[in-house]
């Protein structure tokens, strides 16, 4: 009877790993996936606080989880980037003077300012207690590596003949934050470097990590050095790996160190960027395994911007429909669920979100999670219920008004990649008798991730005189991540295109439509359009297509709304089923061959369909 058992369990695991990861095919499950079987749910300081977020802060949004979302599966609360730092600044980093907290082994501490229970080296250890008591799981950020200021002051690494500057290295280092040096694997000492970060995290009570500056590029050594420590710490901590994407040749190591990892860059509340993600999840999808996640990053949703890298003091800009249809996407996908805004500024739309149980049940019971069909920007996904066996159907309706319409632009730079001589080319064109200018940026036709692009010098010139572009403000601007700058890139640093600073010019990011009232009698429009260098030291992005317009660069409004119909036989189905909507939770009726509704344009439909 034993070996009967035996059998049958072996028998269903590996028929249901093979059927959600068709893709990979040497997908092992260890046992640290054990400790995520179902997609991580919980809450992030990032979106929120960026850099600076306080104790008080983390204990009120984990009292309010305690309250209003723990029943409903949420349950890490995670102090996201730089709590060691004690004069960082909201929307940025202060890179200038950074006060960091450090013990005598180089490794980072709490700061005492912002996390006053922290005093007398007990570190994150009473602010876990704290989250524990109620329940909850506790987590941190960190950067991959060791600190320069260790490597500066030459630290001995614990439990090590090694110094700091035995094991470090200028080698790939974050180009877009300067807190960290490369720890070299096989060196004396770098391993024992991160064994004595975990086990000083483990001491503190800590479940979950993030490590920044792992995924894109992907650093597989300290990835494996992570694992190890994680491993030998004596405690269960799920491993999170950021930013995306990770490149998928490394889809099968990533699955076989992490719990879950980045598939994207930084997400916010605008639509193209919530668009961009449909292609990315449909190439991930073979990847899903319980315990090995995709990670489409948080849910910028709810109060966010107070105190972020990007943004300002809002409520998310997205519409409700596009709220659905971010939630809707991501519990098909299995996602984990780690919300970006202030849990107790919520308003009771942004909690009705996050308390549906018929709709998070899709993320925590389901499996062979897949697009079925983009038809136009008409998609449709599904899964199927493991505790049921029941259908999930999540269908979009992506359609978009197109903005840019080519064919209407007076200039265009062509495409602007790495590759492009200096990353830019100089714009000089005639708009005598204009009375509006459109600067464009389109993402070159790949995505929008990490297209990063200025407007250098851009002037109007009449037979008189120049006119500084940047002297006027502009009716209209939009940018696909960030906002639109002048004199600061998009990420609000210096403009540095082709390595050389620039003190005049606006930063934005595809898609980008910049909308200006010109004065009369000017002619000409000249300006140089280049890839700001943020972006040139990324690995993905940087194609873009800057265009010039003097009328509206839109083209035709589509319809409000479309009909999406499948059938059963996409789904391998036949027979009635019964349909409910779950977001609303009403039976839809009883349906055979096929099932069609409209849906307005950005929004979506999640539904539930049981054999009759």
């Amino acid at each position: 009877m034993k070996n009967t058992s035996l059998f049958l369990f072996l028998f269903l695991f590996l028929a249901n790993t093979a059927g959600q990861n068709p893709g990979a095919g040497k997908f092992r499950q260890k046992e640290f996936h054990r400790w995520a079987l179902t997609p991580p749910m919980g809450w992030n300081s990032w979106d929120c606080y960026g850099p600076t977020v306080t104790e008080s802060e983390v204990k009120a949004n984990a009292d309010y989880m305690a309250e209003h979302l723990k029943p409903y599966g949420w349950e890490y609360i995670v102090v996201d980037i730089r709590w060691y730092v004690a004069n960082d600044k909201a929307h940025g980093y202060n890179e200038t003077n950074p006060d960091y907290s450090i013990d005598e082994y180089g490794r980072f501490l709490p700061a005492v300012n912002r996390f006053p229970s922290s005093a007398g080296g007990r570190g994150f250890k009473p602010l876990a207690d704290y989250i524990h008591e109620k329940g909850l799981k506790f987590g941190i950020h960190i950067m991959r590596g060791i600190p320069k200021i260790a490597v500066k002051n030459d630290l001995p690494v614990f439990n090590s003949i090694a110094t700091a500057k035995d094991i470090y290295s200028e080698r790939n280092l974050c180009g877009w934050l300067g807190d960290m040096y490369t720890v070299e694997a096989g060196r004396e000492g770098s391993q024992a470097y991160y064994n004595s970060l975990f086990s000083l995290y483990a001491s503190w009570g800590v479940d979950f990590i993030k490590i920044d500056d792992l995924s894109s590029p992907y650093h597989a050594d300290e990835i494996e050095m992570i694992r190890s420590a994680i491993d030998g710490c004596g405690r269960k901590i799920v491993l999170s790996t950021s930013p995306g994407e990770t490149p998928v040749e490394y889809a099968l190591h990533v699955q076989q160190h992490a719990n879950m990892w980045r598939i994207v860059g930084d997400f916010w509340d605008n639509w193209p960027q919530l668009k961009e993600h449909f292609a990315v999840c449909r190439r991930w999808s073979p990847y899903i395994n319980p315990g090995a996640w995709p990670d489409a990053d948080m849910l910028p949703l709810g109060h966010i911007g107070i105190r972020a890298e990007r943004g300002d003091d809002r409520m998310a800009r997205l519409s409700h429909d596009e709220q659905y249809t971010l939630m809707t996407l991501f519990v098909i996908f299995r996602s984990p669920l780690m919300f970006g805004g202030d849990l107790p500024g919520n308003d009771a739309f942004t909690l009705s979100l996050l308390t549906n149980n018929a709709v998070l049940n899709v993320s925590k019971s389901s499996t062979n999670n897949h697009e079925l069909f983009s038809d136009n920007d008409l998609i449709a996904w599904t899964a199927d219920d493991t505790e049921t066996g029941d259908k999930f159907l999540a269908l979009f309706n992506a359609v978009d008004r197109v903005e840019i319409s080519p064919e209407k632009a007076l200039w265009s730079s062509g495409l602007i990649t790495r590759q492009t001589p200096g990353q830019q080319v100089i714009c000089d064109v005639d708009i005598t008798g204009a009375e509006k200018l459109y600067l464009a940026v389109d993402n070159g036709g790949d995505n929008i991730d990490w297209d990063h692009a200025d407007w250098i010098e851009p002037v109007l010139i009449s037979e008189t005189d120049t006119l500084l572009l940047t002297s006027l403000p502009w009716k209209k601007a939009t940018a696909g991540w960030g906002e639109v700058r002048v004199n600061k890139s998009v990420s609000g640093a210096d403009l540095i295109v082709n390595n050389q600073k620039r003190e005049n010019g606006i930063g934005t990011h595809s898609n980008s439509i910049i909308e200006f009232d010109i004065p009369q009698d000017y002619k000409k429009f000249k300006a140089t359009a280049g890839l700001d260098n943020a972006c040139i030291i990324q690995n993905t992005g940087a194609t873009v297509e800057f265009l010039v317009f003097t009328r509206d660069p839109a083209g035709p409004v589509p319809p409000d709304s479309a009909r999406i119909t499948v059938n059963w036989e996409q789904l391998g189905m036949e027979g009635e089923y019964r349909i409910k909507e779950l977001w609303t939770g009403k039976d839809l009726g009883l349906f055979s061959d096929s099932f069609s509704i409209d849906l307005r344009r950005h929004a979506s439909g999640l539904y539930r369909m049981s054999k009759e």
